[in-house]
C-alpha cells in the first residue's frame, strides 16, 4: 500500500501556498511602499534623488555585504522552516515599525530618538538615517522570509504543478506591489501623508501570524517525510555544499541572469513613478497607478507561463524571450515618447516569463535539501544589484539634471529627464539575454532537462 501526505491533498497543498503567498505579498507592499512617495520624500523630509536611492539600496545592505541570504538559507537547510520563518519575519516586521516611525510627524518634532539621531552624520537627516535603519532591517529579514517560502513550495509541490504554484506564489505577492503602487498616493493625500508606510507595518505583522498559522500545518507534514523518507547522512547539509553548489555553471547563469534581471526591474520601479510624473507631466496618482500595470500584468500571466512550463517545458527559451522583451520596454521608455501604457505592459510579460520558467529551474539544479542555500545565493547575489543600482540611478539622475532643484521640479518650473538612467536598464538586459543563452547551451550539455516539462 502506497503510503499518502498531506502533500498528496490537493485541498491541504493549495491551502498552503494561499496562506504562505499572503506573508509574501505585505513583504512586497512595503518594499514597494516608498516608490509612490518618492515625491512626497522629497517635499516633506527634504530628500534629494540620491538620497532616496540610499535609502531603498538600504534593503539590500545586509544581504550583499552581510551575505545575510546565503546565511539565511543555510539556517533554513539547518535548523528547518519554522524557526527560521518565524525569527525573520519578524525582523521585517520590526523594520517596517521604524521605518515608518522615522517619517512620522512625532519622530521629527523631537521624538524619541531624534536626539540621538542628530547627534551623528549631520549631513543627514534624522529622518533618512532612522528610515534607512528601519529599511535595512526590513531587508535583512525580507530576502531570506522569501527563501523560506520558496522551499516552502518546493517541499509540497516538487514533482507536482511546482512551476505553476512558483507562479501563482509571485502571483498573489505581486498584488501586494500593485496595492503599494495603486493607493499608496491616494492614501497619502490624507493625514498623515506617510499613512501608507504604517499599512504597510501593520500587513507586515499580519504576515508574521498567517505564517505561524503555516506552522501547524509544517509539524505534520515534516513527521510524515520523516516517516516516509529517512534522512540518510549523505542528504544531510554540510558547509562545504555551498562551494560544490557555486561550482556548478548552470547555477552560475542563472544566478547572473538573476541579477541581471532583477537589477533592470525592481530599480526602475523605485523611479517608475517619478518617471512618468516629469516626462509625461501626470499627475502622482495617475503615474502611480500606470506602474501598477507591471505587477498587475505579472499577476495574470506568471501562473500561466508556470503552467506552460510545468506541461510543455522550454524554461531556458522563455528566460531568453523575457530577456529580449525586458530590452524592447527599456527602450521604448528610452527613446520614445509612446504612451507608457505600451512599455509598462510588455515589462509586465517580461517579468511574468523570466521568474515563472527561473525559479522551478533552481529545483532541477539544486538538490531539494540544499535549495534553501542555493536560493540565498541567488538572493545575495541578486541583491549587490538591487542595492547598487537604485544608488546609481539616484546619482545619474541627479548629475544628468544639473541646475534642477527639488523645488523647481515641484512648482513645475522644470522637470527630470530620465533618459541616461533608463538607458543603464538597457545594457542590463543585453547581458542578461547573454547569460540566458550561456544557460541553455550549458543545459544541452549537462542535461537537466530544463527544456522539458515540470510535471512528472
Amino acid at each position: 500500500m502506497v503510503k499518502k501526505s498531506l502533500r498528496d491533498s490537493n485541498a491541504v497543498r493549495w491551502s498552503v501556498l494561499i496562506v504562505i503567498s499572503l506573508t509574501m505579498a505585505a513583504n512586497y507592499f512595503f518594499y514597494d511602499i516608498l516608490s509612490p512617495l518618492q515625491s512626497l520624500l522629497r517635499d516633506h523630509l527634504g530628500f534629494s534623488n540620491a538620497q532616496y536611492g540610499f535609502l531603498v539600496s538600504t534593503y539590500s545592505i545586509p544581504n550583499v555585504f552581510l551575505l545575510m541570504a546565503i546565511i539565511g538559507g543555510v539556517i533554513l537547510d539547518k535548523i528547518g522552516i519554522r524557526r527560521t520563518g518565524f525569527m525573520f519575519i519578524t525582523l521585517m516586521v520590526l523594520g517596517s515599525f521604524l521605518t515608518a516611525y522615522g517619517s512620522s510627524g512625532f519622530f521629527n518634532d523631537g521624538g524619541p530618538g531624534y536626539g540621538f539621531f542628530s547627534s551623528f552624520m549631520t549631513d543627514f537627516s534624522p529622518a533618512l538615517k532612522m528610515m534607512s535603519l528601519g529599511f535595512f532591517l526590513f531587508g535583512l529579514g525580507a530576502e531570506t522570509s522569501i527563501v523560506v517560502i520558496s522551499k516552502v513550495i518546493v517541499k509540497w509541490f516538487k514533482g507536482k504543478e511546482l512551476a505553476f504554484a512558483l507562479g501563482l506564489n509571485i502571483s498573489i505577492a505581486r498584488m501586494g506591489t500593485a496595492m503599494a503602487f495603486f493607493f499608496s498616493r491616494p492614501l497619502a493625500s490624507q493625514d498623515p501623508w506617510n499613512w501608507p508606510i504604517w499599512l504597510g507595518a501593520l500587513l507586515l505583522t499580519f504576515g508574521l501570524l498567517v505564517f505561524m498559522l503555516y506552522m501547524i500545518a509544517d509539524v505534520r507534514i515534516d513527521k510524515q517525510i520523516i516517516s516516509m523518507e529517512p534522512l540518510s547522512p549523505e542528504d544531510e547539509f554540510r558547509i562545504s555544499d555551498i562551494g560544490k553548489i557555486i561550482r556548478i555553471p548552470s547555477f552560475i547563469y542563472i544566478t547572473l541572469l538573476c541579477v541581471t534581471f532583477y537589477s533592470a526591474v525592481f530599480p526602475f520601479l523605485k523611479y517608475a513613478t517619478d518617471m512618468l510624473e516629469n516626462k509625461f507631466g501626470f499627475s502622482g496618482e495617475l503615474s502611480g497607478m500606470i506602474t501598477s500595470i507591471l505587477p498587475l500584468g505579472t499577476i495574470i500571466f506568471t501562473p500561466l507561463f508556470g503552467l506552460f512550463t510545468d506541461y510543455k517545458g522550454k524554461s531556458a527559451s522563455v528566460m531568453i524571450l523575457g530577456s529580449i522583451l525586458l530590452i524592447l520596454a527599456h527602450c521604448t521608455f528610452t527613446f520614445t515618447s509612446l504612451t507608457p501604457y505600451i512599455p509598462m505592459f510588455i515589462l509586465g510579460i517580461a517579468f511574468s516569463l523570466v521568474p515563472a520558467a527561473m525559479w522551478p529551474s533552481v529545483a532541477r539544479i539544486i538538490d531539494t535539501r540544499k535549495i534553501g542555500t542555493a536560493y540565498g545565493i541567488m538572493f545575495s547575489v541578486q541583491n549587490l544589484g538591487l542595492w547598487a543600482f537604485p544608488i546609481l540611478m539616484g546619482v545619474v539622475l541627479d548629475r544628468s539634471n544639473t541646475g534642477i532643484t527639488p523645488e523647481m521640479v515641484a512648482d513645475k518650473l522644470a522637470s527630470y529627464n530620465y533618459t541616461n538612467t533608463i538607458l543603464m536598464l538597457v545594457f542590463l538586459g543585453v547581458l542578461g539575454v547573454v547569460f540566458a543563452l550561456l544557460l541553455k547551451r550549458e543545459d544541452k550539455k549537462a542535461g537537466y532537462g530544463l527544456e522539458l516539462p515540470n510535471k512528472q
